[in-house]
């Protein structure tokens, strides 16, 4: 039966998401059925939801529109983060026949015994406290990288998310495991694994959530750095207190690890910083950012940042402005602060209003291109390696130098997931960078 039936996926969110989907595609592709894109007709849709933002819940309904569309006849599976908090809603809008929470999810296919559509959508999950065992997994849709999974859930409080109540607490894959799934990328021919994680500095907290770590993140980054086959290790979003100047150092020195760094700092001020329950105030993340640039002058630092907080005043927004202006850091993610049910930010004093919100992001948004492009301009005349990617976007071909700087050329198709070295020479009106090839062979 399975060999006829067509399943399509659509991923809302983070690298995780990303990572997870994967998963659970290749496990359906295991049981016989084919695999088509979002946008064909399919006998199956899966939707991994996110609930970091407002957005990605308003969209899930346009999606599911989208599916039926395609098929009004489809069955609809919505899975991940916003299915595990709020399965009941999701388990309600029109055309959703299966919601399955976090310790469910991998296991899809042994919920769907027929494909006959339901009145109303049946929801299997579980109490948070019940996913305390972990599922590895990696994603490898793109050629040139993969997200691999390193660890799930986190044992932090900050007082704005919902993460801990959608993915449980912090937990670690095995090194053993870690490592056969980097080997299992290489083989595929991929030349970059990035590594990801709810936490992932907080790597090494065994399956059970033990607060004993059988490995540091240190140590996963050692044990990586000698996997044969990959040529670069790319390390996602880590927190600053768990970024120690250990691992920044060993980066440096690694030829595998690139010099490009993701930090969450969320905000300038300190006053803020402790109404968020972060672990960590300004002075740590300055110290950060000035051992990175000690060591590696040209890294790329991205920084998240969360605008509109409760108790945000104009004074405050500042300090987080002025600061960000100040330091030495290359582009930001700025989220817009969205209020999530459960959590303790929700009861705060100080609402900022929402068009307030919405004028401070600007800024911010703003800032991030002036960063991005000083950063830029900063790396005109290096020699660098680049990784090409493999869609042709316009008559041009992308891809990534070792310290994330955004590069285009006209589209050669031999060029895909190749590395080879570039000098940079200026940066084009859409402020991606122009080259020069420094030796037409390839790297790797």
């Amino acid at each position: 039966m399975n060999a006829e039936k067509k399943v399509a996926f659509y991923t809302l969110g983070c690298k995780l998401n990303f990572s997870e989907t994967s998963t659970i595609a290749r496990n359906f592709v295991n049981e016989g059925f084919e695999r088509v894109e979002f946008e064909e007709k399919a006998d199956i849709y899966v939707i991994n939801t996110c609930s970091v933002t407002d957005n990605a819940d308003k969209r899930f309904k346009t999606i599911v529109k989208s599916a039926l569309k395609q098929n009004d006849e489809a069955f609809l599976i919505a899975v991940g983060c916003y299915a595990q908090l709020k399965p009941e809603e999701l388990a309600a809008v029109d055309g959703v026949d299966l919601v399955l929470g976090a310790t469910e999810k991998f296991n899809v296919t042994s919920y769907i015994n027929d494909l006959t559509k339901n009145d109303v959508g049946e929801v299997h999950s579980c109490e948070i406290e019940d996913a305390d065992f972990y599922v590895g997994s990696y994603s490898i849709g793109d050629r040139t990288r993969a997200f691999l999974k390193v660890q799930d859930g986190c044992d932090y409080k900050c007082t704005y998310c919902t993460i801990p109540l959608a993915r449980g607490i912090s937990r670690s894959d095995t090194l053993e495991n870690v490592l056969k799934n980097a080997k299992e990328i290489s083989e595929r021919g991929i030349k970059e694994i990035v590594l990801t994680g709810v936490n992932i500095g907080d790597y090494g907290k065994g399956e059970f959530g033990n607060k004993k770590h059988e490995h540091t993140f240190l140590e996963l980054v050692q044990a990586l750095d000698k996997v044969e086959g990959i040529h670069r290790l790319r390390i996602s979003s880590i927190e600053p207190n768990l970024l120690k100047d250990e691992t920044i150092e060993f980066v440096s020195k690694s030829d595998t690890f690139v010099p490009h760094f993701h930090i969450p700092l969320q905000s300038g001020s300190d006053e803020l910083l402790k109404k968020m329950k972060r672990r960590y105030l300004r002075k740590v993340y300055t110290n950060r950012v000035a051992k990175i640039r000690e060591v590696m002058p040209h890294a790329c630092i991205g920084v998240d940042v969360i605008v509109g907080f409760p108790g945000e005043t104009d004074e405050l927004f500042l300090e987080t402005y002025n600061y960000l202006s100040e330091l030495e850091i290359s582009y930001l993610h700025v989220f817009t602060y969205s209020e999530r049910a459960n959590t303790e930010a929700v009861e705060m004093d100080g609402v900022v209003p929402k068009n307030v919100r919405a004028k401070r992001s600007k800024m911010l948004r703003g800032l991030s291109v002036k960063k991005r492009r000083a950063f830029y301009e900063s790396q005109i005349g290096n020699t660098l390696s680049v990784l090409f990617e493999g869609e042709n976007k316009e008559g041009y071909i992308h891809g990534f130098t070792e310290n994330y700087v955004k590069v285009k050329a006209p589209w050669n198709p031999e060029l895909v997931n190749t590395i080879h070295n570039v000098k940079l020479t200026k940066i084009d009106e859409d402020g991606l960078v122009r080259f020069d090839f420094v030796d037409t062979e390839v790297i790797h």
